[in-house]
């Protein structure tokens, strides 16, 4: 049964990932044909630093939400602070 869990867990890891990777070629792609469109159809002002920089802060978000899950406020930092707070209880 500990393998079924561990190979669900890690199906689901590998599908984060995958997701992350696929939303950064998006990004990529669609910012590369934005900003090519933007140089040719109106190169005194560079607009497409706009939804550059706003979807980059998207990408990095989703790469905190996938790098970093578990290591602020995972499941070891919970059960670390419910054995903090029974020791400190009075019995």
């Amino acid at each position: 049964m500990e393998d079924i869990e561990k190979y669900r867990k890690a199906k689901e890891r590998v599908a984060e990932l995958k997701m992350f990777y696929v939303h950064l070629i998006i990004y990529g792609i669609v910012n590369l044909v934005m900003a090519f469109y933007n140089l040719i159809y109106n190169p005194g002002y560079y607009w497409f630093f706009w939804p550059l920089i706003g979807w980059g802060i998207g990408i990095c978000t989703h790469a905190l939400s996938v790098f970093l899950k578990g290591r602020l406020f995972g499941k070891s930092w919970e059960e670390k602070k419910i054995r903090e707070i029974m020791e400190k209880e009075p019995s």
